[in-house]
């Protein structure tokens, strides 16, 4: 019985959802290459394991091979995008992110299960907009977790390289400032600084474990 393999050709054609079921299995502790080509497969073509298994296995790593070039593809950020009925809008100026929504931010960013709920922290439905630009909706005034799981990879991935950018520009930042003002700071105030740094490279070499490729997405 021949099988239906339907491959994707982008990250637009992946969602975010069939990302994590993967990453489940993509562990350090997992070293089973046969195995996790064959849920590569299985979850992004959208096959169950029994088809999988009859695939040839030459076919297979055709795929996964395919696969592996589609996930170090460098990605763009993507400032809009339709899921559904819903047009929704990255936020238009991070420099203006409350409190709460950096520490949901960054605490969401630490694993890929969570990250449905990162993507609804950055992008919110769009309440109007003219041109380029554009106003969204204040956070959890609407809860879009769940609708998130379907989000497309590449707006997922193309977010994630901008914040890490970002991030890495805020560190850059800090430690030049380290650098230029320490001999005239307290022992106190060099602590305080310190502690800031520190807490941001965590969060970025969290980041930079998540990304695919992150060589090849850096710019």
């Amino acid at each position: 019985m021949k099988v239906q393999i339907d491959v994707p050709d982008s990250l637009k054609e992946i969602t975010l959802e069939q990302y994590q079921k993967y990453e489940k299995l993509n562990t350090e502790d997992n070293k089973d290459t046969t195995f996790l080509q064959q849920k590569m497969v299985e979850v992004f073509c959208n096959l169950n394991l029994k088809d999988v298994a009859s695939i040839k296995y030459k076919s297979v790593q055709e795929i996964t091979q395919h696969l592996n070039k589609i996930f170090n593809v460098k990605t763009e950020l993507t400032t809009t995008f339709k899921l559904g009925d819903k047009e929704f809008g990255f936020i238009p100026m991070l420099d203006d992110i409350t409190l709460g929504e950096y520490i949901d931010l960054d605490t969401y960013l630490a694993e890929w299960a969570n990250m449905h709920k990162a993507m609804n922290v950055l992008y919110r439905p769009i309440k109007f907009k003219k041109g380029n630009k554009y106003n969204i909706e204040d956070y959890k005034k609407t809860d879009n977790t769940e609708l998130f799981k379907h989000i497309p990879l590449n707006v997922v991935m193309g977010s994630l390289v901008f914040f890490w950018n970002l991030k890495n520009e805020l560190l850059k930042t800090i430690l030049n400032y380290l650098t230029k003002e320490t001999e005239e700071m307290t022992m106190e105030q060099r602590l305080v600084l310190q502690g800031s740094g520190d807490g941001i490279l965590q969060s970025l070499t969290l980041l930079k474990k998540m990304l695919p490729s992150l060589t090849i997405l850096q710019t």
